[in-house]
Formats: C-alpha cells, sequence, structure tokens
C-alpha cells in the first residue's frame, strides 16, 4: 500500500511562470514600443539646462511665469495671429493672470508696427535665443528662468486658436503644481 509519491515539479513550474510572465511581457511591450507614456502636456517640452543664462541673456523678469514670443523681421498674419492668440491666453488665464507676463522680444530687424495697439511688455533678445525662436514659437519659462515648453508656428486661423487653448492649459497646471512665482 504504498501511495504515489507526488512530484514536486508542476507546482514550482506554475510558480515560476506566474513570477516570470509578467516581467517577460513588460520587457517585449517596452523593446517594441507599444506602450505610450500617458503624457498629458500639449506642447513641446524642451531640452533640460534651457535657460536664460545657457542663452547668454538676462531675465527680463526675475521670478515671474513668461510667454515669450520674439517679433520677426516682417510680421505677416501669422505673426498678428501669434499675438493676437498671445494676448488672449493672458486674459483666459483669470485669476492666473496677475503671475504671468507676456514678453514680445525683439531684435534689432524686428517689426515693431505691429505692436501699435497693443499693450505688451518688450525685451531686447540676445542671439543665440533668437536663433532658437527663428519658426515663430511661443515659450513658456518658469520663474527660475527655465525655458520649459515650446509651442510651433502652426498655420489657419482655427489651429492657432487650438494652440493658444493648450497654452493656456498646460500654463494652468504648471501655475496649479509651482509654488513660485
Amino acid at each position: 500500500m504504498n501511495s504515489p509519491k507526488k512530484s514536486g515539479k508542476k507546482p514550482l513550474l506554475i510558480l515560476l511562470l506566474v513570477f516570470l510572465l509578467p516581467v517577460v511581457a513588460a520587457k517585449i511591450v517596452l523593446s517594441m514600443n507599444l506602450y505610450q507614456g500617458g503624457a498629458t502636456n500639449k506642447g513641446e517640452l524642451l531640452s533640460i539646462g534651457t535657460s536664460y543664462a545657457s542663452l547668454a541673456m538676462e531675465n527680463p523678469k526675475p521670478k515671474e511665469w513668461q510667454l515669450l514670443y520674439l517679433l520677426p523681421e516682417h510680421c505677416d498674419q501669422l505673426c498678428l495671429d501669434r499675438l493676437y492668440i498671445l494676448q488672449q491666453s493672458h486674459v483666459a488665464l483669470g485669476r492666473e493672470q496677475d503671475r504671468v507676463h507676456t514678453l514680445i522680444l525683439l531684435s534689432d530687424k524686428s517689426d515693431t508696427s505691429a505692436l501699435s495697439g497693443i499693450l505688451f511688455e518688450t525685451a531686447k533678445v540676445s542671439g543665440s535665443l533668437a536663433e532658437m525662436l527663428n519658426q515663430q514659437q511661443m515659450i513658456i519659462v518658469d520663474p527660475l528662468g527655465s525655458l520649459v515648453m515650446s509651442y510651433p508656428s502652426v498655420s489657419g486661423r482655427d489651429n492657432q486658436i487650438l494652440q493658444g487653448k493648450a497654452l493656456v492649459s498646460d500654463l494652468r497646471k504648471m501655475l496649479k503644481l509651482s509654488r513660485v512665482g
């Protein structure tokens, strides 16, 4: 009356698979780029270390959030739309608008006639920052002087308005999470 001796291999194999299978599945998903992270920002994050200091420019509004735009040589309709979106975005911030300053950066060749009738603060741009902003982007700058997020130029008034909404959305998130400025 010998009872059959049970082998411990099957439970050991099942236990090994329970712990090993999720690790292998995760490795496959990550290596094949099947997982897209949960980013909620709508602008393009700039590389860490991009700041006024690294671009050889003095911060015109230290300890304040800033929206930057470089006024081009010839302010066409795209440029005028950008100025309008910047103005409306600032208004859309509501009670938070005192924390954010819109700065129009001017080079020696900027078309300052486009600023008539619009009240924006202006600042002189450095050469390296002007090179970075040559595509009519809008940039968000944090109170420490780091350039955080960029919004590239888009064509069409409707796309400009959507981009303005995206800018306000991202800026509100940053202002909510920020304890500075």
